[in-house]
């Protein structure tokens, strides 16, 4: 059941990512209409859900008992991304979590936020991902309103970039903190903690089981915090 739920919870967050994407390239909009500003907000939280379901990915949460399945899905939520070949990301992700706050932690740098950002952003992008999704981007506008690209393909997945960096790298792992896995986890709000990034302030949890996948991460912080009250 576990493994058809991950299964089932990567293909709804590429669904729905296509599926609004394909629905806002098509539409027509006004900038004084509020709702532009909610769909971009709602995009941009898709576009993060790609990239958490990938990291799934990586710890092999999506299709624990298959493989190929678990690697293709990854591969598919990394492409529609930006390109990122998930190989790479997998190499570097476990990096992390075994040289966590060291400088062999290619999620870490000591510095202010604007130049740990760009020092996170410079481990991961390459060249020809940058070529090729201009390639894309001057494809798609033959077809597509220049304007559509930019607010609901183009934005969201670079405001997707700092939703992750901040929630699922800065905020926990800045500073020094008393544990192993040198990270914090943000106070209990389940709401609160799916919106921001998927479950993924509570980062703490995170390091502590890596194989809870992100939908289930509540559930750990909810075991920790009874444990500790006990």
């Amino acid at each position: 059941m576990k493994n058809n739920k991950g299964i089932t919870m990567a293909l709804l967050i590429i669904t729905l990512w296509m599926v609004s994407i394909i629905l806002l390239m098509r539409s027509g909009f006004s900038f004084l209409n509020p709702l532009l500003y909610v769909l971009i907000l709602v995009q941009t939280h898709l576009y993060t859900g790609l990239f958490i379901t990938a990291h799934d990915a990586m710890h092999g949460t999506i299709a624990p008992k298959n493989e190929n399945l678990n690697f293709a899905l990854g591969q598919v939520c990394t492409a529609l991304y930006a390109l990122f070949p998930l190989k790479n990301l997998h190499t570097k992700h476990h990096q992390h979590h075994n040289f966590v706050h060291t400088k062999n932690d290619p999620d870490y740098y000591e510095g202010n936020f604007f130049v740990w950002y760009f020092n996170f952003i410079k481990q991961y992008i390459t060249w020809w991902q940058i070529v090729a999704m201009a390639i894309i981007y001057n494809v798609l506008k033959i077809w597509v309103p220049e304007k559509n690209l930019i607010l609901f393909w183009v934005l969201p997945s670079l405001l997707s970039t700092l939703q992750l960096f901040y929630f699922g790298t800065y905020l926990p792992h800045k500073g020094e903190h008393q544990n192993k896995y040198q990270s914090k986890t943000q106070n209990k709000n389940h709401v609160w903690a799916f919106l921001s990034c998927y479950f993924f302030g509570y980062h703490y949890e995170h390091h502590h089981s890596p194989g809870t996948p992100w939908w289930q991460l509540w559930e750990i912080k909810e075991k920790n915090m009874t444990t500790n009250n006990g």
